[in-house]
C-alpha cells in the first residue's frame, strides 16, 4: 500500500526533473503575440500541475 504511493511520488519527482530541464524549458523561451516570453507561464503551469498531481497521489486512498 505505501510502496505504491511512494513509487508514484518517485515517478512524479522524476517527471518534475524532466520537465524542468533547461533544454525543454528553452523551447518556450520565445516572445508571444503580446511581446512577453511564454517561459514564466510555462513554468507556473508545470509547477501547478505537479502540485495537483502530488495532491491527488497523497489524498486518494489506495484500493488495496
Amino acid at each position: 500500500m505505501k510502496a505504491t504511493r511512494s513509487s508514484r511520488l518517485v515517478a512524479l519527482s522524476l517527471l518534475a526533473l524532466l520537465l524542468f530541464t533547461p533544454p525543454l524549458l528553452l523551447l518556450f523561451d520565445h516572445p508571444t503575440d503580446w511581446g512577453i516570453s511564454a517561459l514564466p507561464l510555462t513554468v507556473y503551469l508545470i509547477w501547478g500541475g505537479l502540485i495537483l498531481l502530488a495532491a491527488l497521489i497523497l489524498e486518494t486512498g489506495d484500493a488495496d
